[in-house]
């Protein structure tokens, strides 16, 4: 089993959100305090928290106060007292800071990942990026500190919701600007993240948000599938015509198998995570689904298949089916929509129950063929089901040797058995 979480975004993400959403799940208010002194720049803020109501829900609202001035949530973090830094000088702050190996990485990735937008947005190199309100001390906290929590709670995979995009201005370092902030829009292009409107015409995304969750998490859409044992609420600063609060999921699933083997848990079967993409298609020439199936296997997909279907007006049709892991949905589904007629697609997370695989080489009169072992059971009883000669191969001796399929097939696995 492994643990994983996922964010839950209605209203969007800022770091102090997040920090909200792990204390509140229960990550030690003074593990945090303590590993946080070691950067060094505790005499430029104070670290507070507190329940909050946000539209009746009770979540914890997390803020980093700085020491000279007021506290700069919620105006679009543009601090005026905090000290703008570069990269490099972030850099070093967080490599001498002792902290866990996970956090430290996790941070410098997080803190690269916005210098790369913001320079791209400005067109300078990223260890160049003058950080004004991302780079301040809150920012570093906020980052810093969630890294920090994630670590703490063992998380191995983080996942999140679409992002919604919000509207109207924001004042900045730069001038009024846009919303979404450019900095925030290009982290979300870096990582193709979907997007949405819900409506609300507030900054919604911060930087520092987008920053942590496009660096961190590992796929955007839906909640992946666990076994839910804690929900952490962190409260935004604003109140919106929707409760201002990050939900985050903490839960444990089966580990995916690997090459060499299933991972088991309580089960004799291993299990995984599967996302399964389907869409009828009655106006389409039967080559260009030929093609359609050839380039999702190509890009990753795990199974292709179509049956004929009675559609509306009936006419007939096929229903084509894709599974394919959570990360390659996203492309599985552009294919799809880039090479068929269809308008829609429709697509659910399922856990499926495997066999544990393995590929072993076997030597025929005529040649070598990989066999695909299929078993079941723990290493000490471990059972086998199924013995398969892999097709490709048989095939390709059968043709030189100028003999029956059927006795490549054959030969491989008696030889398999000795």
């Amino acid at each position: 089993m492994i643990k994983v979480a996922y964010l839950e975004c209605p209203t969007g993400i800022a770091g102090d959100m997040f920090l909200g959403a792990l204390v509140d799940v229960g990550v030690p208010w003074e593990y945090l305090q303590h590993h946080l002194a070691n950067l060094g720049i505790e005499q430029e803020y104070q670290l507070e928290r507190e329940q909050v109501h946000r539209q009746s829900q009770l979540a914890t609202k997390v803020r980093v106060k700085l020491a000279h001035g007021t506290d700069p949530q919620g105006k679009h973090h543009h601090h005026h007292h905090a000290p703008a830094r570069h990269l490099p000088e972030i850099t070093s702050i967080i490599k001498a800071a002792n902290l866990p190996n996970r956090v430290q990485d996790w941070s410098l990735q997080t803190f690269y990942q916005l210098a790369v937008a913001e320079a791209a947005v400005h067109g300078i190199p990223p260890e160049k990026v003058h950080f004004h309100e991302v780079g301040a001390t809150d920012a570093i906290i906020d980052i810093v500190g969630t890294c920090l929590g994630l670590d703490w709670l063992d998380i191995t995979e983080l996942y999140c919701s679409p992002m919604p995009t919000g509207g109207g201005t924001v004042k900045a370092a730069h001038g009024i600007l846009p919303v979404p902030v450019p900095a925030t829009l290009k982290l979300w292009q870096l990582r193709n993240v979907p997007t949405y409107s819900n409506g609300i015409n507030k900054e919604l995304v911060t930087p520092t948000g987008a920053a942590i969750a496009t660096t961190l998490a590992k796929s955007f859409g839906e909640p992946p599938a666990m076994t839910i044992e804690k929900i952490g609420l962190g409260a935004g600063t604003r109140d919106l015509e929707i409760p201002n609060i990050l939900r985050l999921w903490i839960g444990k699933r089966e580990k995916r198998r690997r090459e060499n083997g299933g991972i088991l848990g309580e089960s004799k079967f291993a299990q995984e995570t599967v996302m399964v993409l389907e869409t009828q298609i009655d106006d389409l020439n039967p080559q260009a689904i030929a093609y359609t199936l050839e380039q999702l296997l190509a890009a990753g997909a795990l199974d292709v298949f179509t049956q004929p279907v009675g559609m509306k007006k009936s006419r007939s049709g096929i229903l084509l089916t894709v599974i394919c892991f959570p990360e390659k949905a996203e492309i599985c589904q552009e294919i799809i929509f880039r090479e068929t007629t269809t308008l829609g697609i429709r697509k659910k997370t399922q856990t499926r129950s495997i066999l544990d695989r393995q590929i072993k080489l076997v030597a025929t009169k005529y040649g070598e063929v990989r066999v695909k072992i299929a078993s079941w059971g723990k290493a000490e009883e471990r059972q086998i089901i199924n013995i398969q000669p892999e097709y490709e191969d048989c095939a390709k001796l059968a043709k030189k040797h100028h003999v029956p399929w059927r006795e490549i097939y054959q030969q491989a696995i008696s030889q398999y058995s000795l």
